[in-house]
């Protein structure tokens, strides 16, 4: 039975890494994970699950603009025009990252999480994440309250519950 939006927000990481590993079998889903904010976070939580091989191959950490570029082909045009912390860099970033996977889903994250580089246009906490596959995504922006251990945990969480939110959809 599907956890409600707000249950699935109450449970802890290891509970929603779980739960997402069982959905993945169920339905033969891959995933994949781009990340820059939370360096490495969501991959750390999928893995931990024991058997998770089955359905996590490969994350990315692309912390600078230039590993963006390389390993997800972001374009350099997206992230002149938008910076790395906009809607459109996170769909490339998991767009890329499931072309080059060839996970059935991904999440991507890049963000602020302080306790410097953020501006009045993106304050330190601003976060956005993108959900989706090669071919199609859905970003959402966030503004997480915090250091920056609470802003990357935040958005580890809410990763991983997005990916369950479109699992439990199907």
């Amino acid at each position: 039975m599907p956890h409600s939006p707000a249950s699935l927000a109450n449970l802890d990481l290891a509970t929603l890494a779980e739960r997402l590993g069982r959905r993945c079998r169920e339905q033969g889903v891959t995933i994949t994970c781009a990340e820059s904010c939370t360096g490495g976070g969501v991959a750390s939580a999928i893995t931990a699950v024991a058997g998770s091989s089955d359905y996590f191959e490969t994350g990315y950490v692309t912390y600078s603009d230039a590993a963006k570029r390389r390993l997800l082909g972001v374009p350099e045009a997206l992230l002149e025009a938008h910076g790395a912390v906009s809607r459109e860099v996170v769909e490339a970033m998991v767009a890329g990252a499931c072309r080059d996977s060839g996970a059935g889903l991904g999440v991507a994250i890049s963000g602020v999480a302080g306790p410097g580089g953020g501006s009045a246009e993106k304050p330190v906490g601003t976060v956005w994440l993108a959900w989706g596959d090669a071919e199609g995504q859905q970003a959402e922006r966030h503004r997480y309250p915090g250091d920056r251990r609470a802003v990357r945990e935040q958005a580890v969480r809410e990763a991983l519950v997005g990916l369950l939110r479109r699992l439990e959809a199907h």
